[in-house]
């Protein structure tokens, strides 16, 4: 699998000389996914005149019949947008004009859930040709249906690949990736088995197909869940509705509107029993003087000037009685004191909605620095083995790097924090407070510390081991330290903007 997804990456590189990283992984997803539909359909018609369907044994004439595919949760594609059909034309100087007829054909006949998302680029003149029938060629090596897990396996070269674009566009490409390690962590917490899940800022959708994964893993019925998103960039929205696509997740519900769920709030009378988000960290333009009495800020007006606990609120808002949500956050949220943000934070613990804080290492994520921690969130009066307490975690010392600048958790990573999760959570196993690591605390211990919800403050420090090294903890404390200043360079910005504004408008 590495070399597959290794040589596909090296091909896609070489159009990187013509265009820039942000347009250029449009093109290899686009052909990534074309590839998919197309042997998923030829698969299927083999089959249809076998008789192994459930359409039972069909006549070649009845082939074209678009109903026999969609019966068989498989998309129908015309003739000549066929992957054998761009395969014997990719060394033509006119294969870009092909591809962009077949991404129109395949959304003219799969109006439902492909309308307006397939990407149309590959006509362009600045896209090289000869590297795109290249690229082709390599695509066409793939042996991915008839296999047992050909969703899953071309659903890992797309998530491969979205990983290796973000990478390359660095800060921007985050916009639209949260790294899987998280979201994994996330999604093993919540344990989304079964019920609707929302993301109202939902990226290419990794928390969904993560949640549709982690089903699948415990012998789950992917049907048993459904799924609701927004997104406000449009670019963005068509990749999560490709990256869905493929592994036949329905995205009816994922909606794309360029005001965002603030604004203009695709899904206002939707309740869900989890939410999993990674929502853009202290975003100061959200149009938050345009909400002031909005109803979602059931614990405080939000400042104008930071988005961090309208989206908390918006989050609880759409939570059902039961529901409750894994959000990734700036660590700043922890302990601010602005524009009233402490009173929404004291309002909302008292209040029982704050659960779990979880506090991550420095480096997990690829378009910030600012230093970042989880919260899990439910529903007020939502009454639980732990109702009244909060469980702090810090985990800044899990994880390890796997560039000189990205850091991942590990499967025991994630395995450590959730078993303390869910040991205190549920009572079903034992759960016993871990100095550096792990504590329960107390609303009324809370309270004390003036609702500052920082983990370090409450677990205290690890007892000392003999093996301690001080260089792993040097360079760990150092990279937050660097992370923490960056957040405070951009806060200086913000605040500047905002008096530069200030001083406009008078």
């Amino acid at each position: 699998m590495k070399d597959i997804e290794k040589k596909l990456f090296e091909a896609a590189d070489k159009l990187r000389n013509n265009i820039d990283a942000a347009e250029y992984k449009h093109v290899v997803l686009g052909l990534i996914f074309l590839k998919y539909i197309s042997d998923k359909f030829e698969d299927l018609r083999v089959k249809l005149l076998a008789g192994e369907t459930v359409a039972g044994e069909v006549t070649p004439d009845e082939l074209e019949d678009r109903d026999l595919y969609i019966m068989n949760s498989a998309f129908y594609v015309p003739e000549k947008a066929r992957w054998s059909f761009l395969k014997d034309h990719a060394k033509t100087p006119e294969i870009g004009l092909f591809i962009d007829a077949a991404m129109d054909a395949i959304e003219a006949d799969n109006k439902q859930q492909l309308q307006g998302v397939l990407p149309k680029v590959y006509a362009k003149e600045n896209l090289d040709k000869a590297s795109l029938g290249g690229l082709i060629d390599i695509i066409s090596t793939i042996t991915l249906v008839g296999q047992q897990q050909s969703a899953d396996i071309l659903g890992h070269v797309f998530e491969y690949f979205l990983g290796q674009f973000a990478l390359a566009e660095g800060k921007l490409g985050g916009q639209f990736y949260t790294p899987k390690s998280v979201v994994t962590l996330l999604v093993e917490m919540l344990e989304p088995f079964k019920g609707r899940v929302m993301d109202p800022c939902c990226g290419s959708g990794g928390m969904f197909v993560q949640s549709e994964k982690f089903v699948e893993g415990h012998q789950g019925r992917i049907d048993d869940i459904s799924i609701y998103g927004q997104e406000s960039n449009q670019t963005t929205w068509k990749l999560c509705k490709m990256n869905l696509a493929i592994r036949g997740i329905d995205a009816s519900q994922v909606k794309w509107n360029s005001e965002g769920s603030f604004l203009k709030n695709e899904h206002k009378d939707v309740r869900v029993d989890y939410i999993l988000a990674n929502p853009p960290f202290n975003v100061s333009d959200w149009s938050g003087e345009l909400l002031r009495e909005d109803g979602r800020w059931k614990y405080g007006t939000p400042p104008t000037g930071n988005a961090n606990y309208a989206w908390l609120q918006h989050f609880l808002y759409h939570l059902a009685p039961n529901g409750r949500a894994g959000v990734v956050l700036s660590k700043g949220a922890l302990t601010t004191n602005s524009s009233g943000e402490d009173v929404i934070r004291k309002n909302m613990v008292n209040a029982g909605t704050v659960e779990c804080i979880v506090n991550l290492p420095a480096r997990l994520f690829l378009n910030t620095g600012i230093p970042a921690c989880l919260w899990f969130l439910r529903k007020e009066g939502t009454q639980g083995n732990r109702n009244g307490e909060i469980l702090f975690i810090d985990a800044r010392d899990k994880g390890h790097m796997v560039t000189r600048a990205l850091r991942e958790f590990s499967d025991e990573d994630i395995k450590s924090i959730t078993d303390v999760y869910h040991n205190w959570r549920t009572g079903e196993g034992e759960y016993e407070d871990i100095a550096g690591f792990c504590k329960s605390v107390s609303i009324e211990e809370v309270k004390k510390l003036d609702y500052v919800l920082t983990p370090g403050r409450y677990v205290g420090l690890a007892e000392e081991e003999d093996d301690f090294n001080f260089k792993e903890r040097f360079l760990a404390l150092k990279a937050e330290f660097e992370a923490q200043l960056q957040e405070e360079q951009e806060l200086n910005k913000r605040i500047s903007e905002n008096l530069l504004k200030i001083q406009i408008d008078e």
